[in-house]
């Protein structure tokens, strides 16, 4: 697995689990500011053991693991790489966070640091409802799980997902794209990166409201 540097901040891992839903397969992020030695890793992702080294190389002195939900191609390696990595585990449901307490969870406002790497929390529930996304203001990325996907849209299913709040969680993103903040590119959990959010955003509740 080649670990790909896509920003200044932000490298990507693929790893090969690809299939309808996890397209070319899942996105693990290693967010890391210039010149620092401590990181922050996205999404693990499955339990592949070639995958999780490669992520494990690359990511150096890993700082914790943030989750932006809770299905497996996403969190099912993610224990075995926190204990490997000697790290935490921080996400919205409980039972996925390492230690299990409120400390590691995620809600509307956190910052998570590395160094001089400043992580904002924007919960997006929808996809699932303990959907976040993670804003890096410094770079001007967004990084997106499975709310916004880099090819075609993402699938909203009972019961995990919900119709309503996802809208919802469209139009605060829109929101936000449109705001003085200076999003210049979202960082999906499956496909390539996409650098005209604005465009992407308002097709996804064009195609939901129809």
């Amino acid at each position: 697995m080649t670990a790909e540097r896509v920003t200044d901040y932000a490298t990507r891992i693929l790893a090969a689990n690809p299939g309808p839903m996890t397209l070319e397969g899942t996105n693990t992020w290693i967010l890391r500011a210039p010149g620092a030695t401590q990181s922050v890793v996205v999404d693990p992702g499955p339990q592949l053991e070639d995958h999780l080294r490669a992520v494990l190389d690359a990511a150096g002195d890993v700082a914790v693991v943030l989750l932006t939900h809770k299905h497996p191609d996403h969190t099912e390696g993610a224990a075995w790489f926190a204990n490997q990595a000697g790290c935490g585990v921080r996400a919205v449901d409980p039972a996925f966070r390492l230690p299990t307490d409120h400390a590691h969870g995620l809600a509307e406002g956190d910052v998570i640091t590395a160094e001089d790497l400043r992580i904002e929390v924007l919960p997006t529930p929808g996809h699932t409802l303990d959907s976040v996304c993670f804003w890096l203001p410094q770079d001007g990325s967004l990084l997106t799980g499975d709310t916004v996907l880099g090819r075609g849209t993402s699938v909203v299913a009972h019961p995990d997902g919900a119709l309503a709040p996802y809208l919802d969680s469209l139009e605060k993103l829109l929101a936000f794209t449109n705001s003085a903040a200076g999003l210049a590119r979202l960082l999906p959990g499956h496909g390539p990166v996409i650098t005209n959010p604005g465009k992407v955003l308002t097709h996804y509740l064009t195609h939901r409201k129809d």
